[in-house]
C-alpha cells in the first residue's frame, strides 16, 4: 500500500501513451458481474494488486475499436464499508494500492428498480470528482414493474450520462461504450452535494490538525475519516497516535455542538441530496411489486423453503459427482498413459523416470483430476447467483447459522469449500464482520471436500458395501459428507464466544428479482474460478507433490534391490509364492513373473523411505484408531491432497501406482491385509472398525497444504496453524472413538 496521505485521487486521462483506465463499481445484486461479462467476454483475468489479498477482475472493453482496461470491483453499498471486498473499492478510488493505475472514469451500475439506494454510492464517488456514466441497470424490470423514469432529465441533473442497459440481452451497450467515449473526452463528473457548514468546518479542522502531523489530506479523503466509525482514508497505525484520535475528536465535536452526529450526517445529507435530484423523475402507476413474490412464499419459508433447498442441494452435489465423472476418468487414462509413455521412454534413467512420472506428472495429476468437479459445483453455484435463488438460501441458512454466531454470508463460502476449500475460503472475503470471516474460514475446511471422495469410495466399496449393500453404503457416503458440518456449528459457536466482545451482526439481505440465467456468464464465471484454483491451489500442490515423492522415493540403495532378487529367484526355485514375511505373489507354471518382482523391488523401495520411517515411528500414536505403518504412511503421503492415500496404498501393496478407488486389486488387498506382529498377528487389518475410523479421520482432518497457505494468506500464521493443530486433533479423536466404539459393539 502507499503512503497514509490521502488526497483526492489524482486522474489521468486517456492519452496516446497510456491504456483508458475503467472502474466498475454498484452495489450488490444490481447486475455488475453480467455487465462486466457482456463487455469483456473472454477478454478477462483475476488478478491481485500487490500487497491486496482481495482478487479483482480485468478485463478489456473495445471502445470504438480503442481497447481499455475495466476493472470489475467488488460490490459495496458505500464507500464506508467495513470488509476486505468493499475497503477495496475505496483504495482503489483514492489511488492507494501501489502500482495500480487510477481510473479514468467510473461505470457506476445503478438498479432502476430502487434509484434511491443505489444512488447513495454514486454521490459518494461524486465527492472525488472523478469522470462517471450512470449504467442503469433492471431496466426491463423496471418497465414490467410500470415504472416510469425520465433518463434524459435525470442525466440533466446528475451532470453525467445515464444509461438504461440490459446486459442479459446486450440492450444499450453500444449507447455505454460511446457515452464512455463522450465522458473521458468532456470529463464530465457527477454534480456534488452541497454541505451543512458545520461540516465543511470540520473538514477544514480536521485537515489543518492532520497536515500539522504531517499528514496532508484532500476534502474527500478527510470524510472519511470524519465520518467512518474506523477511519479509512488513515492507515491503522497511523489511526492510533493520540494526536490523530485527538484531531479526529476534536474536529467531531464542532459536528455534535451543531446537532450532527458524525456517523449518521452524511447518509442523511446524502438522502436529502438525492431526494432532491430524483423529484419528479420517477412516476410509477401503482405500489412496487418484486417479482416472484408468490414464489418466495414457499421458497423462504421456513419449513417449505428448507425442504427444496435440501433438495437443491442433493441434486446439485448427485450432479458434481455424476457430470464430472466421466471427465475426471479421461484425465486419470490420460495421465496414467503418459506416465507409461514415459516410463518408456526415461527406462534407462530410473531417477529421472520416477521423477516425471510419479512425481511431475502425478503431482499435474493431483491437481487436474478434481478440476472437473469444482467447474460443475461453480456452475451451479453461478446459475443459483444468476437466478436470484442463491440469496434465498443464503436468508434460510441464517436462521440455522444464528445461534452458532455466524450469518447468512458464510453460507456460500462453505457449499464452495464442499468443492474445494481454497475457493471456499477465498469467497468469505465478502464477509464484512472480521471475527465472523475468521471463523468461517477456520471452519471451512471441515466440509469434506471432493478429494475426500477416493478415500470414501475405497473404503465404502472394500468393507461396507460387500457385506451391508448399496443402500448402506449411499447412507454411510452421506453421512462422511456432512459428518464435518455437525462439527462445524459446534465449533463455530466455541470460537464465537471465546472471542472478547464479538457480537454477531445482523443479517441485512436484499433478495434481488428473480431472472433468466445467461448461459455465457455462468460459463465464464465457472471458467474464471476453475482457473483460479489452478493458480492458487494447484501450484502449491504440485510443490508439495514433489516434495512427497523425494521422501517416498529415497533412500535407494542398489543392494535392496539385489535382495529382492534373489529372494524372489530362491521362491521359484523351491516353488513357493510368498516373496515376503508381509506380501503373497502368486506364480504361473513356476516362469518368472518381472511385472511381480517390480512390484515387489518398488514396494521394499517404499518400506525403507525416509517417509515410511516417519510412519513406522508415529504408527503407535494411531494404534488406538486400528491403523498399521501402511495406513498411517498413507494419511502422511496424503498431505498434498487426500486422494494420494489411493495410489499410495497401491504402491505399498505392490499393485502399482496406477490403481484408483475402484481397482478390485487394491480392494481385495486391503480385505486380506494382516497384522504381521504384535497382539494383533494374524489378524485383519482393514475391519469394518478400521474402515469407518479413516473414513472419520480424513473427514475431519486438515485437507492439504494449499488450504492452509491459502489460511495463512487470507487471516494470519497462527489461524492457520491452529486449524491444523485443532482438526489434526480432532481427526484423532473421532477416529479412536469411532474404532474403539464399533469394536466394541460388533463384538457384543
Amino acid at each position: 500500500m502507499s503512503s497514509t496521505n490521502d488526497s483526492r485521487p489524482k486522474t489521468r486521462y486517456h492519452s496516446p501513451a497510456r491504456p483508458i483506465q475503467l472502474g466498475l463499481v454498484g452495489n450488490p445484486n444490481t447486475g455488475k458481474s453480467t455487465l462486466f461479462n457482456t463487455l469483456t467476454g473472454l477478454r478477462q483475468h483475476v488478478g491481485n494488486y500487490p500487497g491486496v489479498t482481495v482478487t479483482t477482475k480485468t478485463g478489456i472493453v473495445f471502445l470504438d475499436k480503442t481497447p481499455a482496461y475495466i476493472t470489475d470491483l467488488p460490490g459495496t453499498y458505500s464507500l464506508s464499508a467495513s470488509s476486505p471486498d468493499e475497503r477495496i473499492v475505496f483504495e482503489f478510488l483514492s489511488g492507494r494500492i501501489e502500482n495500480a493505475p487510477s481510473p479514468d472514469l467510473i461505470v457506476c451500475v445503478v438498479d432502476a428498480t430502487n434509484l434511491s439506494r443505489n444512488l447513495f454510492l454514486a454521490s459518494q464517488i461524486a465527492e472525488r470528482e472523478m469522470p462517471m456514466v450512470i449504467a442503469l441497470s433492471f431496466w426491463d424490470s423496471a418497465l414490467r414493474q410500470k415504472t416510469r423514469i425520465d433518463v434524459s432529465l435525470l442525466s440533466k441533473r446528475l451532470g453525467v450520462p445515464v444509461i438504461p442497459v440490459n446486459a442479459a440481452s446486450g440492450e444499450g451497450i453500444a449507447e455505454l461504450k460511446q457515452a464512455i467515449l463522450a465522458s473521458l473526452e468532456n470529463k464530465t463528473s457527477m454534480v456534488r452535494i452541497s454541505w451543512p457548514e458545520p461540516v465543511h468546518e470540520a473538514i477544514r479542522e480536521l485537515r489543518r490538525r492532520l497536515e500539522k502531523q504531517g499528514l496532508p489530506m484532500g476534502e474527500s479523503g478527510a470524510q472519511r475519516v470524519l465520518f467512518d466509525s474506523v477511519p479509512q482514508g488513515l492507515d491503522p497505525l497511523v489511526g492510533k497516535r493520540p494526536e490523530v484520535r485527538s484531531a479526529v475528536v476534536a474536529s467531531r465535536q464542532i459536528l455534535k455542538r451543531a446537532g450532527f452526529h458524525p456517523h449518521s450526517v452524511e447518509s442523511i445529507s446524502h438522502f436529502k441530496h438525492i431526494s432532491g435530484l430524483l423529484d419528479g423523475i420517477i412516476q410509477s402507476e401503482g405500489p412496487r411489486m418484486r417479482s416472484g413474490e408468490s414464489v418466495d412464499r414457499i421458497l423462504t419459508h421456513r419449513f417449505w423453503g428448507l425442504g427444496v433447498f435440501v433438495l437443491f442441494m442433493y441434486l446439485v452435489f448427485q450432479s458434481v459427482y455424476s457430470w464430472s465423472e466421466p471427465f475426471m476418468q479421461w484425465i486419470d487414462s490420460g495421465k496414467s498413459w503418459l506416465q507409461g509413455w514415459c516410463s518408456g521412454l526415461l527406462g534407462a534413467y530410473p531417477q529421472l523416470q520416477s521423477l516425471v512420472s510419479d512425481g511431475v506428472i502425478e503431482g499435474v495429476g493431483a491437481v487436474l483430476i478434481f478440476l472437473p468437479q469444482i467447474l460443475t459445483l461453480f456452475f451451479f453455484i453461478a446459475l443459483l447467483e444468476e437466478t436470484g435463488y442463491m440469496a434465498r438460501a443464503a436468508f434460510l441458512m441464517d436462521r440455522i447459522f444464528a445461534w452458532s454466531g455466524l450469518n447468512g454470508k458464510s453460507f456460500v463460502p462453505l457449499l464452495s469449500s464442499f468443492a474445494c476449500a481454497v475457493p471456499g475460503i477465498l469467497s468469505t472475503r465478502t464477509i464484512e464482520d472480521r471475527p465472523s470471516r475468521l471463523i468461517t474460514i477456520f471452519i471451512a475446511p471441515l466440509m469434506s471436500c471432493s478429494a475426500r471422495l477416493p478415500v470414501y469410495v475405497l473404503v465404502i466399496g472394500a468393507l461396507i458395501e460387500p457385506a451391508y449393500g448399496p443402500a448402506i453404503a449411499g447412507l454411510t457416503l452421506f453421512g462422511m459428507h456432512f459428518l464435518g458440518l455437525l462439527i462445524a456449528l459446534p465449533t463455530a459457536w466455541i470460537l464465537s464466544k471465546s472471542m472478547r466482545g464479538h457480537k454477531p451482526k445482523p443479517f441485512v439481505l436484499e433478495l434481488p428479482d428473480y431472472q433468466a440465467p445467461k448461459i455465457k456468464n455462468v460459463l465464464i464465471r465457472m471458467w474464471a474460478e476453475g482457473r483460479e484454483f489452478l493458480i492458487r491451489a494447484g501450484t502449491l500442490i504440485f510443490s508439495i507433490t514433489l516434495i512427497v515423492w523425494a521422501l517416498l522415493y529415497y533412500p535407494r540403495p542398489e543392494s535392496l534391490a539385489e535382495s529382492v532378487k534373489t529372494r524372489f529367484a530362491q521362491t521359484l526355485v523351491q516353488g513357493q509364492a510368498t516373496m515376503s514375511t508381509e506380501e503373497t505373489f502368486p506364480i504361473t507354471d513356476r516362469t518368472f513373473d518381472e511385472a511381480a518382482l517390480e512390484r515387489e523391488i518398488a514396494r521394499a523401495y517404499v518400506e525403507q523411505s525416509y517417509l515410511s520411517r516417519l510412519g513406522k515411528t508415529i504408527q503407535p500414536i494411531f494404534d488406538p484408531a486400528g491403523f498399521d505403518w501402511k495406513i498411517t504412511l498413507g494419511v502422511l503421503a496424503s498431505f498434498p491432497a487426500r486422494e494420494v492415500i489411493v495410489s499410495t496404498l497401491g504402491v505399498i501393496y505392490s499393485l502399482g501406482g496406477e490403481v484408483d478407488e475402484e481397482s478390485p486389486s487394491l480392494r481385495d488387498a486391503i480385505r486380506n491385509s494382516k497384522w504381521t506382529e504384535g497382539p494383533r498377528a494374524g489378524q485383519p487389518v482393514f475391519t469394518l472398525a478400521v474402515g469407518l475410523a479413516i473414513m472419520v479421520f480424513f473427514a475431519l482432518c486438515q485437507q492439504c497444504g494449499s488450504t492452509l497457505a491459502v489460511m495463512r494468506s487470507e487471516a494470519n500464521s497462527r489461524w492457520a496453524i491452529a486449524s491444523f493443530v485443532y482438526m489434526t486433533t480432532l481427526a484423532w479423536i473421532g477416529s479412536v472413538i469411532t474404532y474403539q466404539l464399533v469394536t466394541w459393539l460388533t463384538a457384543l
